[in-house]
């Protein structure tokens, strides 16, 4: 199915209700976020799609932190440019949507069993903002994120995933801003996509719409082919607190599933109540 038809028929199928879907988005080069791509046009016309949310909660890939969930409590979440060596009219980019420091201290609260914890210094980093110039251009509703805590395995990412799930029926959007798969030592720029790449993007989407999310959390299940895809799983985790939020009654519907340079899965997903 192509991301057009994806789109469409997410359109269709979205039921009125104050339940909130569920997003991960396959973020990649930072260059998406100014140049006119299939991906930052499917994120326009996913934008457009979406119901608009109250608040919006994002696990972004680029927010790591060790032994703590951290929730962003700004007012004003700075406009963060992680990265190196990219064009100037990148670093020029903002994204100037106010926080919601009241929702994100309850956040803060809610994860304590996860060690969750309040943070005023963060903002929004590429992860987040990349993709939400599209989804919501007004940069007109509130926005946070909250830190994937790098000392912990993968099934605690789907925890932190049914921890927040409960937000959704406040109006609340969680997006995850990762990769389904993400190795760059192993891009090809312009080249095929690599056969490791696409083995792990299938077994994904196959164990996801099966909903075997033990299996996409089980890292020695997965053994040298996640290793392969990740060599690091911070692009990883977003996509399994998206997972661990949805429950039974959602559908799924994929979009962008394409692998970009060689060794990077664009592959996006929502999460949604049928009509």
């Amino acid at each position: 199915m192509s991301t057009a038809q994806a789109l469409a028929r997410l359109r269709d199928s979205l039921a009125p209700t104050d339940r909130m879907p569920l997003v991960f988005l396959g973020h990649g080069s930072p260059m998406n976020a100014i140049e006119d791509t299939e991906y930052s046009r499917a994120w326009t016309a996913l934008g457009q799609t979406l119901p608009r949310p109250a608040a919006i909660l994002v696990v972004s890939a680029h927010w790591m932190t060790r032994g703590t969930t951290l929730v962003d409590v700004s007012a004003m979440p700075k406009t963060i440019h992680d990265f190196y060596g990219f064009p100037e009219a990148l670093y020029r980019e903002t994204y100037p949507a106010p926080g919601d420091p009241a929702l994100a201290r309850e956040v803060a609260t809610l994860l304590a069993s996860h060690h969750g914890a309040e943070d005023d210094t963060w903002g929004l980093d590429h992860g987040a903002w990349a993709v939400l110039k599209f989804l919501y251009p007004g940069a007109d509703v509130p926005v946070f994120q909250v830190s994937i805590d790098m000392t912990r395995g993968l099934d605690y990412q789907l925890e932190i995933g049914r921890t927040l799930s409960q937000l959704r029926d406040r109006g609340v959007l969680i997006l995850g801003s990762g990769n389904v798969v993400h190795n760059l030592r192993a891009m090809r720029p312009g080249g095929r996509p690599q056969d490791f790449a696409l083995a792990f993007d299938t077994l994904f989407a196959d164990r996801l719409t099966d909903r075997d999310f033990a299996a996409l959390a089980d890292s020695d299940g997965l053994g040298t082919l996640l290793r392969m895809a990740h060599p690091t799983v911070d692009h990883y985790l977003p996509a399994l607190t998206i997972a661990g939020a949805s429950d039974d009654r959602d559908e799924l519907t994929f979009m962008t599933d394409a692998i970009d340079l060689g060794s990077v899965s664009m592959r996006s997903f929502v999460f949604h109540d049928a009509a």
